[in-house]
C-alpha cells in the first residue's frame, strides 16, 4: 500500500483540522503503540515525546499520551526540545519509540507528528505504511492493569545540551566570539543559547520568547533578516539561525550575509576529507543542492550522492552507503557520527569550531564555492488539485527541458509538507533561467 497520511516528514497539517486533530493524534498514538508492542510483552515498553513551542502542542501531546498509554506504553514527556534531541534521547533512554510534535519551519497554525524508532532514526516508509494499516482496524487496547503510565522528564533538555557540547572539539573554546543565535521562538530557545554561553561565546539571543503563536514568525532559518540586523547592530562575528524544531541551520557572516546548507556542507566535507574522516569520500545531498557544490567536490576528488528531497531520504542513503555526512540546501545537516537526524545546533557548533581553529572570518568560511544561478518559485494549490497532470503544465515542462538541454537543470515537484508545487531550475544563462521558470509557474497557476 502507499502512504496516505504520512508525508516526507511525518504527519503534518493545520492544527484542529484533519489530520492534525486530537482524535487523529489519539488514534495515531494507539496505532504506534500497537506497532511497537508486537513482541507481545505486557509491560516495559516506553516512548519519549518532545514538542516545539506551538500552542497546539499541548492538545496533541495529551492526545498522543492517551493513545499510547491505552495500549500499555509508558510515556516520558520531555516538553519543548529540539527534534534531534528526541532522536538522541530515544536511544539514550532505551525507549521503543520517540515522537516529536512539530511542523518544523511552518507557521504556528500548522503542526506535525514525527516518529523515531528505538535506534533514534526516523521510521522507514514501510514502518509508516504499517502504522497506517493499523489505523484502519480497531485499537488493541491493554487490559486495565496494563494501561501505561505517563510522567514528565525534567532533565531531558539538560542531557541533550551536555551531549551537544561533547561534539565540540576538546581544547577549543568560543572565548572572544560574539555570536547571534536566532532560535525562531521554537524548540531550542533555551538549549542553544545556554550551550553557546557554556562554551565561552558572547551570546546575543534572538527569537527566544515563544508565546505559542510566534514560532518562525519573522525569525529563524526561513527569515534571516532579523538575525542579520542583529549581527550588524551588535558587531557580531557570526549568526546562527535555527528553525522551529532546530533541525535546520543557516549561517550568517559578520556582514549579515546568508550561507545555506550547501556552503556549510562544502566546508565540512572539505575539512573532514582532509582529516580522513569523510567516509567513502562522499557527501549525500538532495536534487535541490546547487550544481556548484557538485563541481566543488569533484575538483577535490570527492563524490556527491543525490537523493530525493527530504532529510529522511538523505539519512537512508547515508545508512545504506555507510557515509557519515549529508544534508539539504535548506539547512538540514546530518552528521551520523553525532546525530541520527539533522541537528542545527551541532552543525552550528562545527562551523564555530572551524572559526576557532582557523581564526578566519565567517565570510571566508561561508564562501566555499561559486553557485550556479538557481531560481526556486512555489505555487500553492487547493485540496484535490493535480496541477502537474495538466496537459499545459506537462507541455511547459517539456519545452523548458528542451531549451535547457545541456545548459542546466530543471526540477519540478510537489512539496511533501505543504500544498505547493516547487519549480526549481539552474542555468548559467540567467535570462533563460528566469524565462523557463516563469513559463512553468504561469502554466501551473493557470492549472490550479
Amino acid at each position: 500500500m502507499s502512504r496516505k497520511l504520512f508525508g516526507t516528514d511525518g504527519v503534518r497539517g493545520t492544527a484542529n483540522t484533519y489530520p492534525m486533530t486530537a482524535e487523529m493524534a489519539l488514534k495515531l498514538g494507539a496505532a504506534a503503540g500497537r506497532f511497537f508492542r508486537r513482541d507481545g510483552a505486557a509491560s516495559g515498553h516506553r516512548v519519549v515525546i518532545g514538542k516545539d513551542t506551538r500552542l497546539s502542542g499541548y492538545m496533541l501531546e495529551n492526545a498522543l499520551t492517551a493513545g499510547l498509554t491505552s495500549t500499555g506504553m509508558n510515556v516520558l514527556l520531555l516538553g519543548p526540545i529540539p527534534t534531534p534531541a528526541v532522536g538522541f534521547l530515544t536511544r539514550s533512554m532505551r525507549a521503543d519509540l520517540g515522537v516529536m510534535i512539530s511542523a518544523s519551519h511552518n507557521p504556528h497554525q500548522d503542526n506535525g507528528i514525527k516518529f523515531f524508532g528505538p535506534d533514534g532514526f526516523k521510521l522507514s516508509d514501510e514502518a509508516e505504511e504499517e502504522i497506517e494499516s493499523i489505523l484502519e482496524s480497531a485499537p488493541d487496547l491493554a487490559p486495565p492493569e496494563q494501561i501505561g503510565r505517563a510522567r514528565r522528564i525534567e532533565d531531558g533538555r539538560g542531557r541533550y545540551q551536555e551531549y551537544a557540547k561533547t561534539t565540540f572539539p576538546a581544547g577549543l573554546r568560543l572565548d572572544g566570539l560574539k555570536v547571534v543565535i536566532d532560535c525562531a521562538n521554537g524548540a531550542a530557545y533555551r538549549a542553544a543559547p545556554e550551550v553557546l554561553w557554556e562554551l565561552g561565546a558572547d551570546v546575543i539571543p534572538v527569537g527566544v520568547s515563544p508565546n505559542g503563536t510566534n514560532i518562525n514568525d519573522r525569525c529563524g532559518s526561513t527569515y534571516t533578516q532579523t538575525a542579520a540586523e542583529a549581527v550588524v547592530a551588535h558587531g557580531a562575528h557570526v549568526g546562527i539561525c535555527l528553525d522551529g524544531d532546530a533541525d535546520r541551520v543557516m549561517i550568517l557572516d559578520e556582514h549579515g550575509q546568508v550561507a545555506d546548507g550547501d556552503q556549510i556542507m562544502a566546508l565540512l566535507a572539505t575539512r573532514w576529507a582532509q582529516e580522513g574522516k569523510l567516509r567513502g569520500r562522499t557527501l549525500v545531498a538532495t536534487v535541490m543542492s546547487n550544481l556548484g557544490l557538485e563541481r566543488h567536490l569533484a575538483a577535490q576528488g570527492l563524490h556527491l550522492e543525490r537523493t530525493p528531497v527530504g532529510d529522511r531520504y538523505v539519512v537512508e542513503a547515508m545508512r545504506r552507503g555507510g557515509w557519515n555526512l549529508g544534508g539539504e540546501q535548506s539547512g538540514h545537516i546530518v552528521m551520523t557520527d553525532y546525530a541520527t537526524t539533522g541537528d542545527g545546533l551541532i552543525a552550528g557548533l562545527q562551523f564555530l569550531a572551524e572559526m576557532a581553529r582557523t581564526d578566519r572570518d565567517a565570510s571566508e568560511l561561508t564562501r566555499q564555492f561559486a553557485t550556479v544561478p538557481q531560481m526556486l518559485k512555489n505555487v500553492r494549490y487547493g485540496e484535490g488539485a493535480r496541477p502537474l497532470e495538466a496537459p499545459a503544465v506537462i507541455a511547459a515542462i517539456s519545452g523548458a527541458e528542451a531549451r535547457m538541454n545541456g545548459k542546466g537543470r530543471l526540477l519540478i515537484r510537489k512539496s511533501g509538507t505543504e500544498p505547493l508545487v516547487r519549480v526549481m531550475a539552474e542555468c548559467e544563462d540567467e535570462a533563460m533561467l528566469a524565462e523557463v521558470v516563469g513559463e512553468i509557474v504561469e502554466a501551473v497557476k493557470a492549472a490550479v
